[in-house]
């Protein structure tokens, strides 16, 4: 009995190379100008981080205490 191959290949495929997420991040900003910054990035200084946190709650609301 023959089996077809599938045309796609599943996502949980492990045999595929690892993209650098800051890359990902580059082309998002640089192509559809999506911003993704983490509260915590060290790259930014303490105004940085704090308007980051500051926009995000304003946006999506306070982070869960806990």
């Amino acid at each position: 009995m023959k089996v077809s191959i599938p045309p796609y290949r599943c996502p949980l495929d492990r045999s595929t190379p690892r993209v650098d997420p800051d890359s990902i991040k580059r082309e998002g900003w640089r192509d559809q100008h999506i911003l993704v910054v983490a509260e915590d990035d060290q790259r930014l200084d303490f105004v940085e981080r704090e308007f980051v946190r500051q926009l995000g709650e304003r946006l999506y609301g306070e982070k869960p205490r806990g």
